[in-house]
């Protein structure tokens, strides 16, 4: 991506104003008293974890801050006129079609969105969570009625009503998650049914450069898929650290152990001690390894996706992977 050229604060300021002066422009009230307004008024009032914040009835030029608002909006038909880059080459992650996201103005990296770029696409409505944002949330709400979630990952899908209610998409968001509970019914079927499902413990680890490697809880973005799917999970997964993860050394990679083992991978194989931990005579005695039961998967796709474009497509390899 190219990044944005350096201009002066006062330019910069200048710029931002006629943004916003733009947006006012644009903007109309009217909405119902303590609730959303119906599909033809000018103005809906949305729920946050900022508070209520007032949003058009039908945006159309929605700028969104990460990656799970980017899923959330693909997958409910609005291509966002902006977006913050992930940490990957692609800027955008790779599992998400090119045609959806061709077009779509880099908006900077997601924990340091440039407000000067996020101004000069004139938005409507802005997405993001106040675990990423939250402290900039005055500036962002000053170019266009922001609506943030509390958190992000675990509350993934409760985050995918907030947004679909922002959007005024919510019947296509019950069609997506009908969908998806049916799809996951289906992996389920085809693993051998509930109680077969049940009886296969499943492991997700993480390598991450800079840090210990995760062996993935239960309150998390992909431990909900496994649990949608019915899948058993180790004993280990319950020592995590507020049902997030539980977090081991090379040395200790025979606790993630399991039926089977799914993998990925944050940052450069040897600083996240990916080369150093599946080389060693832990990691080869395990007994999903010996019965050729771990899998390596796509980073971008289980853990740093959050949406239900990416969930479908998960669903799809955990069928490939663990169907008999």
């Amino acid at each position: 991506m190219t990044p944005h050229r350096t201009r002066t604060p006062a330019a910069a300021l200048l710029t931002v104003a006629a943004a916003l002066a733009l947006t006012a422009c644009g903007s109309s009230s009217g909405t119902s008293e303590g609730g959303s307004a119906s599909e033809d008024s000018p103005n809906r009032t949305i729920s946050t974890a900022m508070g209520d914040v007032k949003v058009p009835a039908a945006p159309r030029r929605v700028v969104v801050l990460d990656t799970a608002e980017l899923d959330s909006a693909l997958t409910l038909g609005v291509k966002p006129v902006g977006a913050t880059h992930a940490d990957v080459a692609s800027g955008f992650l790779d599992y998400l079609p090119r045609d959806r996201v061709a077009g779509i103005a880099d908006v900077g990296a997601m924990m340091t969105p440039n407000l000067e770029a996020v101004a000069a696409l004139r938005p409507d409505l802005i997405l993001t969570s106040k675990v990423r944002h939250g402290d900039r949330y005055a500036e962002l709400s000053r170019i266009a009625p922001t609506v943030m979630t509390e958190n992000t990952g675990y509350p993934w899908k409760e985050n995918f009503r907030v947004h679909a209610a922002a959007l005024g998409r919510k019947a296509e968001a019950r069609r997506t998650v009908a969908d998806y509970a049916e799809h996951a019914a289906e992996v389920t079927e085809a693993l051998g049914g509930k109680e077969r499902a049940a009886a296969t413990e499943v492991n997700m680890v993480r390598f991450v450069e800079g840090a210990d490697i995760r062996v993935y809880g239960r309150k998390n973005y992909i431990g909900t898929i496994l649990a949608d799917v019915g899948l058993g999970r180790p004993a280990v997964v319950d020592r995590a650290k507020d049902g997030f993860s539980y977090d081991v050394s090379p040395e200790r990679i025979d606790l993630a152990d399991a039926d089977a083992v799914f993998h990925s991978t944050y940052g450069d194989p040897e600083k996240s001690k990916e080369t150093r931990t599946t080389g060693s005579g832990l990691w080869k005695n395990m007994a999903a390894v010996k019965n050729g039961k771990v899998f390596a998967v796509d980073d971008q796709l289980w853990i740093q996706g959050i949406g239900y474009t990416a969930a479908g497509k998960i669903l799809d390899e955990l069928k490939k992977d663990l169907a008999p």
